[in-house]
């Protein structure tokens, strides 16, 4: 007899999946974080590449239009505690190993949430992992080469017109990496999102149209939430970001939408 329907579990054995799917992911991370930590100080020279980039091409723009002597040392970061750096590459490495882990991670909160589906639903499997890793990397990949650029150009531009001279703390500079990194690579989930909640008849690209206004509202509170400190310039470029896949969203609902059933799908469900 055919399974008509997704696998039934109780509260305790949902809690009981949470509880291995959860270990297993720290396992994972734990895993790579043994690889990361012995590169921790490469990984600290990557993290910094985009500010050195951004602040170098400024700051020699800035002496050239002063008609200075262009500066050839660049060491804009200072720390207060000795335990900073430490737990600053710590921080770090955690973070590089949660990027390297995250196909395996994703593959745990797929195995969570399968016994809830049906038997043609299970086939997503593979290409779930593989789109949300995608996405993932790519919005991260995204943050790395473009995004933080262009934040950097606004605020060390604003910082050096006003005659201001560099010293940060590592624990805010990575922060705010951080933050911009991880939050967009979360932010190109949505059309991932999106396109499971359509096949699954949960929303339509016309209910999505319909409520964009209300959505915007949502994205820009939670573009809020998601920058560090009061960083505005952060929080209205994440908002933009969000806004712009959310109508590619749309677009990915439309295409998702199922169409009428196949007979081979009835006759499987039955």
């Amino acid at each position: 007899m055919s399974n008509t329907s997704p696998d039934q579990m109780s509260f305790w054995e949902h809690l009981q999946e949470l509880r291995v799917r959860l270990v297993r992911s720290l396992l994972i991370v734990a895993a790579a974080f043994a690889l990361t930590y012995g590169f921790r100080f490469k990984l600290m020279l990557w993290a910094q590449k985009p500010f050195f980039d951004t602040y170098k091409k400024h700051a020699i723009a800035q002496a050239v239009a002063d008609h200075l002597p262009i500066p050839t040392a660049f060491e804009p970061f200072a720390y207060t505690s000795l335990t900073e750096p430490f737990f600053s590459l710590m921080r770090l490495a955690v973070w590089a190993a949660i990027f390297i882990a995250a196909p395996f991670l994703f593959a745990q909160v797929w195995g969570f949430i399968k016994p809830g589906l049906y038997a043609r639903e299970r086939r997503f499997a593979i290409p779930f992992v593989l789109a949300t890793s995608a996405c993932f990397l790519g919005g991260a990949a995204f943050a790395y080469f473009n995004a933080f650029q262009f934040l950097g150009d606004i605020l060390f531009e604003e910082a050096l017109k006003a005659g201001l001279r560099t010293n940060l703390h590592l624990e805010d500079y990575l922060d705010l990496f951080i933050y911009t990194v991880v939050g967009t690579g979360l932010m190109f989930e949505l059309p991932v999102l999106v396109f499971f909640l359509a096949r699954f008849r949960i929303v339509t690209a016309r209910w999505l149209l319909k409520y964009w206004r209300h959505a915007t509202i949502a994205i820009f509170i939670i573009s809020a939430f998601l920058t560090p400190g009061d960083v505005i310039v952060t929080t209205i470029f994440f908002g933009v970001v969000l806004e712009g896949l959310y109508f590619i969203s749309v677009l990915v609902a439309w295409a998702a939408q199922p169409r009428k059933p196949k007979a081979t799908d009835v006759l499987e469900d039955e």
